[in-house]
C-alpha cells in the first residue's frame, strides 16, 4: 500500500448519495450491518481502513448507513487490513462471506427510482477519473527524470504510487458500475419484450442482436432483411480469430461522407489503414450509426456490448472507426473502447497501437499500451519473448518502453525474473531510452532482486 499520501479517487468520485439517512431493511441493510461489523474488527486509523476515513469520510459514513454500497475494491482492501492482522485464512473466508452480501446489496440498491441514471453519471465520472490518474502518473514520470534531489525524487516517487493506486481503483469501479448498468438494461429490454405477432404480419430470426433495422412500427423491418455483413470471415486480411456474424451490420443515420476532417490535418505518411480492407469504412459507419441509435434510446449496456465487439476487430479498422466515433460527437465512447482494447492479447494489443500510430493517433496507441501493461509481470515477460523469438523486435521495444514508463523499476525487477538471461539487457535499454535516473532506478531493483547487471 502507498504510505504517506491520499490519492484522488473518492467512492465513484460523488461521495454520499444525498438521500435521507436511515436504516435501511433487506440486502442493503444486511450488508451495511455487515460493512460495520468488518470494520470494528480494524484498526480505523491504520491500513487501508484509515486511508478511506481520511479520503471519504461522507461516503464510508453513507455505506455504514445503507445509503451506499461500497465499491467492491474498498471492500477487498478492508479484507486486506484484516489479513494483515489476523491471516490470510481468515480473511479468505470473510470474502466468501461478502462477496454474496454485496453483490444482493448492489442488485436491491439498483432498483432504486433513477438509479440508472446515478450509476451512468458515475461512469463518466470515473471514466475521467481513469483519465487524470493516467495524465497525471505522465507528469509525475516526467517530473522524476528531473528531479533535482533524492529527496524530491522520493516525495514524486509517492505521488506515482497514488496516482497508479487512483487509476487501478477507478478502472475496477468502472468495470463494476458498466456491469451493474447492462444488468439495468438487460431487465430492462426484458420488459420490452412484445405479446406474440399477429397471424398476417411476417416473422424472421432475431439472431443477430445488432443485425436488423427496426421501423416504428415493425413492418418495414419485416419487409427488409438483414443489411450486408462486412467481411469478417476467418481468413480475411486481419480478421479476428472468428466469425463474428452481423451484430455491427444495421442502423439508421446518415452516413458520412469520407475524406479530411475538421480539426485533423491529413499526414501523408501515414499508411491507409482502409488500404487492404475495402469494408473497413463502411463498417466503421455502420457500427456507429447503431451507436448512436442505441444511445438515443437509452439502451447503453448493448450500446457497451457493441464497443466491447468492436475491440475485437481487425487492427486497421480502428483508426477509421475512431475518425466515426468523434465525428458523431462519441468521443467519450472511443475513450470506453481504449479502455476495453486493454484486455486484448498482448500481440493484438501492439497490433492495434501500432496502427493507430499509423494513422496519426501515436497517442491513442500509446495510451493502449500503457493500459494493456498493467496486466501480471509474467503475462507480459512471456509475451516479450514471444515477440523476440519471432524476431518482431520493434514490437518489443514499443512494449518495454510502455511497460517501464508505467510500471514501478521493483515491478521491471519482477518481470526480468522470467528469464534474467534474456530479458536483462532489452528491459536496461528501456529504461535507458527513458531516462538516466530511470534506468539506474531499474538497476537498483534489479541488484536488489539478485540479478546481476
Amino acid at each position: 500500500m502507498p504510505d504517506g499520501r491520499t490519492g484522488r479517487v473518492h467512492f465513484y468520485a460523488t461521495g454520499a448519495s444525498g438521500m435521507e439517512r436511515h436504516q435501511l431493511p433487506g440486502a442493503e441493510g444486511e450488508f451495511a450491518g455487515y460493512f460495520g461489523d468488518l470494520l470494528s474488527r480494524l484498526d480505523q486509523r491504520a491500513g487501508w481502513c484509515g486511508v478511506f476515513w481520511q479520503r471519504d469520510p461522507e461516503g464510508m459514513t453513507a455505506c455504514l448507513d445503507g445509503q451506499e454500497v461500497p465499491p467492491w475494491d474498498v471492500v477487498q482492501a478492508l479484507l486486506h487490513d484484516l489479513a494483515a492482522d489476523r491471516g490470510t485464512p481468515a480473511a479468505e473466508r470473510e470474502a466468501d462471506l461478502a462477496r454474496p452480501l454485496h453483490r444482493a446489496a448492489l442488485a436491491a440498491h439498483d432498483t432504486r427510482p433513477g438509479s440508472r441514471r446515478l450509476l451512468a453519471e458515475r461512469l463518466d465520472l470515473m471514466l475521467g477519473e481513469e483519465r487524470y490518474a493516467i495524465d497525471r502518473q505522465d507528469r509525475l514520470t516526467a517530473q522524476l527524470s528531473e528531479a533535482p534531489t533524492p529527496h524530491e525524487a522520493d516525495r514524486i516517487q509517492l505521488d506515482l504510487a497514488w496516482a497508479r493506486d487512483d487509476e487501478e481503483r477507478a478502472r475496477a469501479r468502472s468495470e463494476e458500475l458498466r456491469a451493474r448498468i447492462a444488468e439495468l438494461d438487460e431487465a430492462a429490454e426484458q420488459d420490452r419484450v412484445p405479446q406474440p405477432r399477429t397471424a398476417d404480419r411476417k416473422k424472421r430470426p432475431r439472431g443477430a442482436r445488432y443485425g436488423w433495422v427496426e421501423a416504428d412500427d415493425g413492418s418495414a423491418a419485416d419487409e427488409a432483411g438483414p443489411l450486408p455483413v462486412p467481411d469478417v470471415t476467418p481468413g480475411a486480411v486481419g480478421a479476428p480469430e472468428g466469425p463474428r456474424g452481423a451484430r455491427f451490420a444495421g442502423g439508421a443515420g446518415p452516413v458520412r461522407e469520407a475524406g479530411p476532417q475538421p480539426g485533423r490535418e491529413p499526414d501523408p505518411a501515414a499508411e491507409d489503414p482502409a488500404t487492404e480492407d475495402p469494408a473497413a469504412e463502411d463498417a466503421a459507419a455502420r457500427a456507429v450509426r447503431e451507436l448512436v441509435r442505441l444511445r438515443a434510446e437509452g439502451r447503453a449496456g448493448e450500446a457497451y456490448a457493441l464497443l466491447c465487439e468492436a475491440v475485437l476487430w481487425p487492427a486497421p479498422r480502428l483508426p477509421l472507426l475512431a475518425e466515426e466515433l468523434e465525428y458523431a460527437g462519441l468521443g467519450a465512447d472511443w475513450v470506453t473502447l481504449l479502455w476495453e482494447g486493454a484486455s486484448l492479447s498482448v500481440e493484438r494489443l501492439v497490433a492495434a497501437a501500432d496502427a493507430l500510430a499509423a494513422a496519426g493517433r501515436a497517442d491513442d496507441g500509446a495510451q493502449l499500451l500503457r493500459q494493456g501493461v498493467a496486466r501480471p509481470a509474467p503475462e507480459i515477460a512471456d509475451a516479450v519473448l514471444a515477440l523476440r523469438g519471432a524476431g518482431r523486435e520493434r514490437e518489443v521495444v514499443a512494449l518495454l518502453d510502455a511497460y517501464v514508463r508505467v510500471r514501478s523499476p521493483q515491478e521491471a525487477a519482477r518481470f526480468v525474473l522470467r528469464d534474467p538471461a534474456r530479458l536483462t539487457t532489452p528491459v536496461l535499454d528501456a529504461a535507458r531510452a527513458v531516462s538516466p535516473e530511470r534506468e539506474w532506478d531499474v538497476v537498483h531493483a534489479l541488484r536488489v532482486a539478485g540479478i546481476a547487471v
